[in-house]
C-alpha cells in the first residue's frame, strides 16, 4: 500500500546550538540535560545486573564467531542473530513494521517491490544501538565511524560483522568510502548508513546528507528508508523514550546504564519500500543520441540525483516519527 504526499520544504539551517564543524560532521542541537527524560518504569538492581552480565556474555560469545566468520555467506544471518541476542540481553525488544511509500516533489521516483536484493539502507540516528538494530532487522553491513575501529573488542566485533568505516573529520576520504559501499552493494550485500552524520534524541532529527546516496546510484540498487523510534511500553500505552539516545557529552557507560535501568524498552523499526529515481536525459541529449551527435541540451546538475534521493528518504523517515501519524498497535 502506498500514499503520495508532497515533500516538505528543505530544512532551515541549524540553530546556534547546532553549528556544523564540517560538511560531513554536523552537530545536533540535542543535549543530555535538555533531551533525556526519566524512564516511565525503572528496572530493579537485580534486573540491571542481570542485563549487564547477559550483555557481557553475548559480547564474549561473539568474539570467536567474529574472528572466523569473515566473508562467509552466512555472515549476515549470524550477525542478525547476534544483534538480536545482544539487544534482548539489554532488555530491548525489536518490533518491525512495514511503512508506506510517500513520494512526491519535483524528482521522478518510483517505489520498487520488496525483494531480497541488495539496497542502501538509510535511517535516522538516535543511539550507538542503531547499527545493531539495523543488523537485527535486515542483513547488512553498517557504516561506522572510524573511532569504532580503534575500540578494543568492539573493533573485532565490528570487523567480523563486515562494518565499513568512515572518518567523518576527513572529508577527503568520502570518495573512498563511497567506493567501498558501492563495491559491497555490487557484491549483493546491503549497506546501512545514517546520513544525518550525528545522533539526535529521537524527538527531532537532522537533514539527510546526500554523499552516501551516490553509492546506490553507482551500484544501481534502490534506497530503502528505515525509521527507528524508541518507546517505553506497548500498544496504546507506548510512550516515546529518549533514554537510549546518545547525544551531547554523553558517554557510552552512562548510556548503557540508562538503557539497562529502563523497563519495557522497545525499538520500532519501520521499513519502507525501496526507492529508485527515474531521471531521463534532457531533451537535447535524447535528440542528439538519436542522431548520433553530441548533445546540446543542458546536463543535469552534478549531485542532483543523490540530493533528490536524500530528500525523498528523509521525508519518508519523518512520516514514521510524527506523533500523530496514526501508528498501529505494536506487534512482535
Amino acid at each position: 500500500m502506498s500514499a503520495v504526499t508532497p515533500l516538505p520544504p528543505a530544512p532551515s539551517p541549524p540553530a546556534s546550538g547546532a553549528l556544523e564543524r564540517s560538511v560531513w560532521l554536523p552537530v545536533s542541537s540535542c543535549a543530555t540535560a535538555a533531551c533525556l527524560r526519566a524512564q516511565t518504569r525503572t528496572a530493579g538492581p537485580l534486573r540491571r545486573a542481570a542485563r549487564i552480565a547477559g550483555a557481557l556474555a553475548v559480547l564474549a560469545a561473539g568474539l570467536p564467531v567474529a574472528l572466523v566468520i569473515g566473508r562467509t555467506a552466512r555472515r549476515g544471518t549470524a550477525v542478525a542473530r547476534w544483534s538480536r541476542l545482544f539487544l534482548r540481553a539489554l532488555g530491548i525488544r525489536v518490533v518491525t513494521r512495514r511503512g508506506f511509500s510517500c513520494l512526491g516533489g519535483s524528482a521522478r521516483a518510483r517505489a520498487v517491490r520488496d525483494d531480497d536484493g541488495p539496497a542502501l539502507l538509510v535511517g535516522n540516528h538516535v543511539s550507538w544501538l542503531d547499527p545493531l538494530v539495523m543488523a537485527a532487522t535486515l542483513p547488512c553491513r553498517p557504516l561506522a565511524k572510524a573511532e569504532v575501529g580503534r575500540w578494543p573488542v568492539v573493533r573485532t566485533l565490528a570487523a567480523g560483522g563486515g562494518a565499513l568505516f568512515v572518518d567523518r573529520d576527513a572529508l577527503s576520504t568520502l570518495p573512498r568510502v563511497v567506493a567501498d559501499m558501492t563495491a559491497a552493494l555490487g557484491r549483493g550485500e546491503s549497506v546501512a548508513a545514517f546520513p544525518e552524520g550525528t545522533t539526535w534524541c529521537g524527538r527531532e532529527m537532522g537533514r539527510f546528507r546526500p554523499a552516501v546516496f551516490q553509492a546506490a546510484l553507482d551500484a544501481g540498487v534502490p534506497v530503502r528508508p528505515v525509521a527507528l523510534r524508541f518507546v517505553e511500553g506497548a500498544g496504546e500505552w507506548a510512550t516515546p523514550s529518549t533514554r537510549p539516545s546518545f547525544v551531547g557529552d554523553d558517554t557510552l557507560v552512562a548510556s548503557l546504564l540508562r538503557i539497562v535501568a529502563t523497563r519495557d524498552l522497545v525499538v520500532e523499526v519501520t521499513v519502507f519500500p525501496g526507492v529508485r529515481l527515474e531521471q531521463p536525459a534532457p531533451r537535447g541529449l535524447r535528440q542528439a543520441d538519436a542522431r548520433g551527435e553530441p548533445g546540446q541540451g543542458e546536463r543535469p546538475r552534478p549531485g542532483a540525483a543523490r540530493a533528490a534521493l536524500a530528500r525523498i528518504a528523509e521525508a519518508q523517515v519523518r512520516t514514521a516519527l510524527l506523533p500523530d501519524s496514526g501508528r498501529p498497535a505494536l506487534a512482535a
